[in-house]
């Protein structure tokens, strides 16, 4: 049986509110520094913000069709 644009709308409104979530956290663990004092913080860390970056960068060029998904 098909799926009613309905379905599709519930989807996607369950998507928007999982990746809201998801920002809401980042940014929260963001404000906390990611866990880390300044005290404590080392190349690793440096590495691991790197690779959040990264991901993160990735997701926005897609998004909004920046970097290497440019029109």
């Amino acid at each position: 049986m098909p799926k009613t644009n309905d379905d599709a709308l519930d989807a996607f409104i369950a998507a928007k509110n999982d990746i809201d979530v998801m920002l809401a956290r980042l940014v929260a663990h963001s404000a906390d520094h990611f866990g880390y004092s300044p005290e404590e913080v080392s190349w690793g860390h440096v590495g691991t913000l790197d690779h959040y970056r990264a991901r993160l960068r990735e997701i926005t060029d897609m998004a909004f069709c920046e970097g290497e998904h440019a029109a």
